[in-house]
């Protein structure tokens, strides 16, 4: 008689032929299903309605241009669009000429997300909600304009746009350079510079104005001064970047003031002007006098307070001091004050300063201006 073969000799001979038969059944279920997931997410694209960034019913914090195509472009950092959205599906077609630049979305009150943009279109999902609820969503400009200007050129949905409510009512306006702009907050020991570290939201500026309950606008440009950049060029710098609403060279775009009408205005410049030496007194003041006049005048409401910034130190910080003095003097002016401001070294990677330097600025500065304002 023939011996009979256990069973896992019988289990394993099987096993060839069964596992071919169950993949090729799997496929197949899978070839089945492919299409019809395309077709599902077809059918909810097409249903989605495209209305152009510029010509929804956005609240806008802070400066942002509307171009001829429709699209809206944010370039300082902390310019913020704030819109609310009922509905199931929210996307925004969104680009940077940065690659990658960075935007911030957060909807209601969930944690900010950080979205990196190239200068290829994107769509970017802002909200999914298949119980179709209403949300607030904002979208914040995170990279400085030398990083990467954003581009947004509509919104796709399939609900109903709102702009929210006025946020504050009491106004903000901070001048200055790379600080002001909040450049290197996330930096981590060790890590590359990236614009990802570059974060408004923790900024000083952005800081003080949430402990005084108002809206800011930051109007900064790394690198650049009143008279000279920190190579000690004199183009682009605060008196042409503060007409601006977009300070690109290769597509500037003019700032209409009437828009902004702050409480006070902050000038924090003067940093990159001493990288290569205290600049000629009566170049600077001269030009600082200028700027203040223009201040008051296309801001009739507002308060003018001039500051020498955080990174000055020593002979710098003297002059500077010094020009300051000569500046608010020269005007003669009760709404132009002087604040003086505490040296911040940054760390040993980085004489910017730090998360927790820049939590202390925002508390002398909120206290000045609670002072200052009566609020």
């Amino acid at each position: 008689m023939k011996p009979r073969r256990p069973y896992h000799a019988f289990a394993a001979t099987l096993a060839g032929p069964l596992a071919l038969a169950v993949a090729m059944a799997t496929a197949a279920i899978v070839a089945l299903q492919a299409p019809v997931a395309a077709a599902e997410a077809a059918e909810a694209a097409s249903s989605l309605r495209m209305v152009r960034a510029a010509d929804a019913p956005l609240y806008r914090m802070g400066r942002t241009a509307d171009g001829n195509d429709g699209g809206v472009r944010l370039a300082y950092p902390g310019a913020s669009l704030f819109l609310r959205f009922a509905g199931k599906t929210l996307a925004v077609d969104a680009s940077s000429t940065g690659n990658p630049g960075y935007i911030e979305v957060q909807v209601d009150d969930q944690a900010p997300r950080l979205v990196a943009l190239t200068p290829d279109t994107r769509r970017v999902e802002l909200v999914r909600d298949a119980g179709g609820a209403t949300h607030e969503v904002r979208i914040m400009q995170r990279t400085e304009t030398w990083q990467g200007i954003t581009r947004l050129a509509g919104f796709a949905h399939d609900g109903q746009l709102a702009a929210w409510p006025q946020p504050e009512q009491r106004k903000m306006l901070v001048l200055g350079d790379s600080v002001t702009c909040a450049q290197g907050i996330d930096r981590v020991s060790g890590d590359a510079r990236s614009s990802s570290m570059t974060n408004p939201r923790a900024s000083y500026g952005m800081l003080a104005a949430q402990a005084l309950r108002a809206q800011v606008a930051l109007v900064c440009y790394g690198g650049r001064g009143l008279v000279r950049t920190w190579e000690g060029k004199s183009e682009l710098n605060l008196p042409e970047f503060y007409e601006l609403a977009i300070p690109d060279p290769a597509a500037p775009a003019p700032w209409d003031h009437r828009r902004y009408d702050p409480d006070v205005v902050v000038s924090a410049i003067g940093t990159n002007d001493f990288t290569v030496g205290v600049p000629d007194r009566e170049n600077y003041v001269g030009a600082y006098t200028s700027l203040v006049n223009t201040m008051l005048r296309n801001h009739p409401h507002a308060q003018i307070v001039l500051t020498e910034g955080a990174i000055l130190n020593g002979e710098g910080k003297t002059a500077m001091r010094a020009f300051i003095a000569e500046t608010a003097a020269r005007v003669g002016s009760p709404r132009v004050h002087i604040m003086p401001s505490t040296h911040y070294p940054g760390d040993a990677e980085d004489a910017h300063p730090t998360r927790e330097q820049h939590a202390a600025m925002a508390r002398e500065l909120a206290e000045h201006l609670r002072a200052l304002l009566r609020w």
